[in-house]
């Protein structure tokens, strides 16, 4: 009877599982991170759009008060979107047939999102996401 040794056969297999895992953490890392991001920018995405609704909704009663529909959009939030800083957020209304009853006011809130995982930044190529919302209301007064 002859003893084969240990090795025989698996010398080039010694560190395949420790790749394997290097290979599978990554990927798992990845998900995670896009998991992370989506679920901030989800968030972001709710409470802008509330926002530009909040000062839709004001704009319908008082369209002619240009600075209190910005006040409302902007105070509307501080969580999870800090809507005051001016330098991430853009804040803009018009009401293209007039500011009467009957016509439109619409409110654009835009949200210079920023992505926070390095690794998601370097695959698509920016760590900044424009998130763009406008609401629409009715103006209900002052008549024309």
């Amino acid at each position: 009877m002859k003893l084969r040794k240990l090795t025989d056969g698996k010398h080039g297999e010694r560190g395949q599982s420790l790749v394997e895992l290097a290979i599978t953490f990554m990927v798992l890392l990845l998900l995670l991170s896009v998991a992370v991001d989506l679920g901030r920018l989800f968030l972001s995405y709710i409470a802008v759009r509330e926002a530009a609704q909040e000062g839709a909704v004001y704009g319908s009663i008082n369209p002619d008060d240009i600075q209190e529909i910005e006040q409302r959009v902007r105070t509307s939030s501080s969580n999870p979107v800090d809507l005051e800083d001016t330098s991430l957020v853009e804040v803009s209304q018009s009401a293209p047939d007039g500011r009467c009853a009957g016509n439109t006011i619409n409110v654009s809130v835009v949200y210079h999102f920023q992505i926070t995982m390095p690794l998601v930044s370097a695959i698509i190529g920016t760590n900044a996401f424009p998130l763009s919302l406008t609401a629409s209301a009715t103006i209900l007064r002052p008549e024309c």
